[in-house]
């Protein structure tokens, strides 16, 4: 590998020579700025999880339980929003000022977080701080596309997939922690979860501004605001409907608006972009590489498939297993394991072979068997060992997938839209796991509580149910009063379940006798859902299948652009990368 040069009069910097020399980074100035990187991302992927632990104690502080959903939603609305826009202005005018204007906003938008007094004043901050969340990510990846070729680049997003996983556990814990303490240093508690940020988000800052020195040549071009609108305009209803759906009802006036505004609104962006050209916030001529769009639709697939099964699996480990929503974090490790052991390996073999296809399809496959294994595995007595193996299952096909999903998108395009393309592959996967999260979710509550009452009906007839709703014991007991309430009404011993839909704390307190129907029925709906799942992941399987692989670049988007600039094939360029 070439080292760098040092700096000199002809305009290198700081160590990294200029845009019309070749440019190709030792593994020490990688690993360097990539430190920076990770924290950016170690932001948004934390921010992710940390919250959903404690949102019900922030609501019940803040006297706003039936509002907690628009926290949620409006920082993915904002967040999913700005990240083309991040992807295209990047290309435009550097990676560098839109990755730090992120961190920046984010770093503001936490600090504000902690000081709200409402959750509406709680739904306005996150969506100011989903406005940089939505360029930590996309920007990181494209910075490592500019850096590391594509054959190479497998190697670091493995330190990439590291630093999510680590989050995935790293969340609940912290955020159950903290949301769990009354005050710390005279500030409540949960304040801490969005004040945590600050000091990681500042070194991140200090880092990237300091290490982060890449060439860029700036290239004039109109700015796609009318794009930007449009596909907000396409975008946020769909979102909105998706988020909250449930609680308006899936066919209501609501509903129905947002589908309307949303599929108008897609229709006049298409519009758009096909008269904006080039200079289009996601130009339309990338889809005429067949990888780039078979990609994007299998980044929706996974999208919806991956959030399937992380929504699933910790709501089973908390409501069936009973386990607290920290120790149901650390019971995900053999998810993360999989996931992190099958990153490295993969990366390992394309950067020998330079062959990633097949990774895809693997990992789709083993996705659909892990699912697969859940639905008809797992059951309400289940023994904890036997469904963590299906999690490490599901994690190595986490891992097969994941991180192909932006190397092949990357090296489907040419590199001056590098981040148009790793914004997009980020945007349809974040498009992909908000309806995945809606529609599963929809369909587990939409039955629940008729498998809570075929539950109680096939219990009520064996002696051990008989035995506990006579006890004089489970009788005096004030946990019960609810279940033996709704069995008083219930008819032919059924119940009907209801109480579980919107809080299901109460299980824990019941006697085991009593609560089993209601982790059956739990069980028998998390069933459909994980069916479901598989189904969505056949249909990544085929388009897996189905994409031609394109042989990866082995110059990074730097190298490549720098050619291109002195009007000359760069070294080891590979064909075209229009598959």
């Amino acid at each position: 590998m070439t080292k760098a040069a040092s700096p000199t009069p002809g305009g290198t910097v700081s160590g990294i020579a200029s845009p019309a020399s070749p440019v190709r980074l030792t593994h020490r100035q990688i690993l360097t700025i990539l430190s920076g990187l990770l924290l950016g991302m170690f932001l948004a992927a934390l921010d992710q999880t940390i919250v959903s632990t404690s949102i019900r104690t922030i609501a019940d502080d803040l006297h706003g339980l039936s509002h907690q959903a628009w926290v949620t939603t409006a920082y993915l609305i904002t967040s999913t929003i700005s990240t083309p826009l991040y992807g295209k202005l990047s290309d435009i005018y550097g990676r560098k000022p839109f990755f730090l204007a992120a961190i920046s906003i984010f770093i503001v938008g936490s600090a504000a977080c902690s000081f709200s007094t409402s959750m509406i004043e709680l739904a306005s901050f996150r969506a100011f701080q989903g406005i940089g969340a939505g360029g930590l990510m996309s920007m990181a990846l494209a910075i490592v596309g500019d850096m590391v070729p594509p054959r190479e680049r497998a190697r670091y997003q493995g330190y990439i997939l590291a630093t999510f996983g680590s989050s995935s556990v790293l969340g609940p814990l912290i955020g159950g922690f903290l949301a769990g303490q009354g005050s710390i240093l005279t500030i409540t508690g949960w304040r801490w979860v969005f004040l945590v940020n600050v000091p990681i988000g500042v070194v991140a800052l200090f880092v990237v501004a300091k290490v982060l020195k890449l060439p860029h040549t700036r290239r004039d071009h109109r700015i796609d605001w009318w794009g930007a609108i449009t596909i907000a305009i396409g975008v946020v209803p769909l979102l909105l409907v998706a988020e909250q759906g449930k609680s308006w009802g899936w066919t209501s006036t609501e509903s129905v608006v947002c589908y309307a505004i949303g599929v108008a609104g897609l229709a006049v962006w298409i519009f758009v972009e096909r008269a904006m050209g080039d200079e289009a916030l996601i130009p339309m001529r990338l889809f005429r590489s067949a990888v780039f769009s078979k990609m994007s639709l299998f980044s929706v697939l996974v999208g919806m498939g991956w959030f399937g099964g992380m929504m699933m699996i910790p709501l089973y480990m908390q409501i069936v297993k009973g386990v607290t929503p920290t120790r149901s974090g650390l019971l995900m490790l053999p998810l993360v394991g999989g996931m992190l052991l099958a990153t490295f390996t993969v990366g390992r073999v394309i950067r020998r072979t330079g062959k990633y296809k097949i990774f895809p399809v693997i990992g789709s496959a083993l996705m659909i068997a892990a699912m697969l294994l859940f639905h008809y595995r797992v059951q309400w007595n289940s023994p904890l060992p036997e469904t963590m193996s299906f999690m490490a299952l599901f994690g190595a096909g986490l891992g097969g997938c994941f991180q192909i999903l932006t190397l092949a998108m990357q090296n489907a395009v040419e590199p001056r839209d590098m981040g148009v393309a790793t914004a997009s592959a980020n945007f349809f996967r974040q498009i992909g796991s908000t309806a995945g999260t809606a529609i599963f979710l929809s369909v587990l509550f939409s039955t629940l509580s008729t498998k809570i009452s075929s539950a109680f009906k096939a219990a009520y007839e064996t002696p051990r149910f008989q035995q506990a709703v006579h006890d004089p014991a489970v009788l005096s007991d004030p946990a019960n009063a609810p279940v033996l309430t709704m069995l008083k009404h219930a008819q032919s011993g059924g119940g009907s379940g209801l109480g579980v839909v919107d809080d299901s704390s109460f299980i824990q307190h019941l006697d085991p006798r009593l609560a089993q129907p209601f982790k059956v029925g739990f069980t028998d709906s998390m069933h459909l859902v994980f069916l479901l799942g598989a189904a969505v992941m056949v249909l990544a399987f085929l388009v897996a299948t189905w994409t031609k692989e394109v042989p990866l670049r082995k110059v990074s988007g730097l190298e490549a652009r720098a050619a291109a600039e002195r009007g000359a094939a760069a070294p080891d360029a590979g064909p075209a990368p229009q598959g």
